[in-house]
């Protein structure tokens, strides 16, 4: 069959689908131009790839019935939970249909003994929290943005308190989710753990939609601390915070949040969100306790911080006052657009041991500082995660040579110091080369899992590895 042929072909398999999804969801099935370019791109500097048709799913029944008809013609399907990914997750690069979760959003149980909760996979992390509230419960994993549990399922998201209380990997305790025949499978149950057969939430949890699709998740659910206290830390460099931060985790300081932004960033956070900080590199910590144990968690570090050059620790319990801080952090990324206004952010994330993030996080800061981009760095850093926003025109041929340039150097690096390329961003279509590197011939078993769960490859094809 000649190319033209085959072309033909693809175009009168997809009007079969488009036609059979039409039955099946009617005016839930959309094809307009303005809709799947917004479902073609995440809020990366990835390019947009649309999808040819947007399906909005109600129940898990139904993304089945969705996947059986596009399996049958070999056209491929995308989850798509709020857009908030960073590596190109939901691009649409081979076509095909994008099915979207968001409609999907009700919290169906919670057993507030058992500290566990069912939830469809639209529901996102801000009201999980605010349905638990008067429960004393809450959701820890806090990625900053307020994305989909579905999707934080997917790409294994972590956050702000992933130092205290883990990431996603830690938190689902099962998923029911749809296979590449539509199948509907349910990996587990609610028992805090289990050693029967192969781990299956932990293969779909951060395959990126590449081997299922979520449409429920079991969640661990953590007691609201009764008491938090929130501050913040200047240093007199970089060097001096990350190592108040290495002795903070070694001493076994009890810590919920440790971030550090760099000057750049702490400058960009000021104008955006209207602070006074110190321009300087910064320490935001979290402590969760007790009131007695807060406080004496916060002395302690106070005299760490001390013997690393950093200035006072000015913490408060005030609930308003600590909202007000950490917004501002969680707001980093749009902060950091608001410095060159038009550009994009190439995001990146790398993550080393704790014994070598200083001289991680020193060589990378000085690629950026050398370079003409732009380039605020913020990280997790209790757990050895930190991140780099370049700001970039994708225009511009000599940003995106540049970026591209410290790109690979800070991710080489982290490699080169028994790291990760990727310590919660994901692998999408950024990092596919990375991973190669980082893990050698594992990836031939990750493509193997791959070809027997998805033989027809329709499942998010052209993320994480490449058939």
């Amino acid at each position: 069959m000649d190319e033209a042929s085959t072309i033909n072909a693809d175009q009168d398999r997809l009007v079969g689908v488009v036609s059979d999804l039409k039955d099946l969801l009617g005016n839930r099935l959309q094809l307009g131009v303005a809709v799947r370019d917004a479902h073609g791109h995440d809020e990366s500097w990835h390019e947009t790839h649309a999808p040819d048709a947007v399906a909005f799913a109600a129940s898990t029944e139904e993304v089945a019935q969705i996947v059986k008809i596009c399996a049958a013609a070999q056209v491929p399907v995308i989850a798509f939970g709020t857009g908030t990914s960073l590596e190109g997750q939901v691009s649409a690069v081979h076509g095909g249909v994008t099915v979207d979760l968001s409609q999907m959003n009700e919290v169906l149980e919670v057993h507030a003994v058992d500290l566990d909760c069912r939830v469809q996979p639209g529901v996102t992390r801000k009201q999980l929290n605010a349905y638990l509230r008067d429960t004393g419960l809450f959701f820890p994993i806090d990625p900053g943005a307020d994305a989909s549990l579905g999707g934080m399922a997917a790409t294994r998201a972590s956050g702000t308190n992933a130092v205290r209380y883990g990431t996603m990997r830690d938190s689902v305790l099962s998923v029911t989710a749809v296979l590449a025949t539509g199948e509907i499978v349910t990996t587990g149950g609610r028992a805090r753990k289990s050693a029967a057969g192969y781990d299956l939430t932990r293969l779909l949890v951060g395959s990126e939609g590449t081997l299922g699709i979520i449409t429920e998740l079991m969640l661990r659910l953590q007691g609201i601390p009764e008491a938090i206290a929130g501050g913040i830390c200047p240093f007199e460099s970089l060097d001096g915070a990350i190592d108040a931060v290495i002795e903070t985790i070694q001493s076994g300081l009890p810590v919920a949040r440790i971030e550090v932004l760099d000057e750049v960033q702490v400058a960009a956070c000021n104008a955006y969100s209207n602070l006074d900080l110190p321009t300087s590199p910064m320490l935001f910590l979290e402590f969760h306790g007790t009131d007695t144990s807060v406080k004496e968690q916060s002395e302690r570090f106070a005299a760490i911080a001390c013997e690393h050059q950093g200035g006072s620790f000015t913490w408060t319990t005030e609930a308003e006052e600590r909202t007000r801080l950490w917004e501002a952090r969680h707001n980093a990324y749009y902060a950091s657009l608001a410095l060159e206004p038009g550009k994009k952010g190439m995001t990146t994330d790398v993550c080393v041991p704790i014994s070598n993030l200083a001289r991680c996080l020193r060589e990378t800061k000085a690629d950026l500082d050398a370079s003409f981009l732009t380039a605020p760095i913020v990280g997790h850093v209790g757990d050895g995660n930190f991140h780099t926003i370049m700001l970039i025109d994708p225009e511009n041929r000599r940003d995106m040579a540049e970026a591209r340039r410290l790109h690979d150097r800070m991710v080489r690096r982290a490699l080169a110091l028994e790291g990760t390329c990727t310590g919660e961003h994901g692998i999408g279509l950024g990092k596919m080369a990375f991973l190669e590197e980082e893990i050698g011939q594992g990836v031939n078993m990750m493509r193997t899992i791959k070809r027997a769960l998805d033989p027809q490859n329709i499942l998010n094809p052209g993320k994480i590895v490449s058939l």
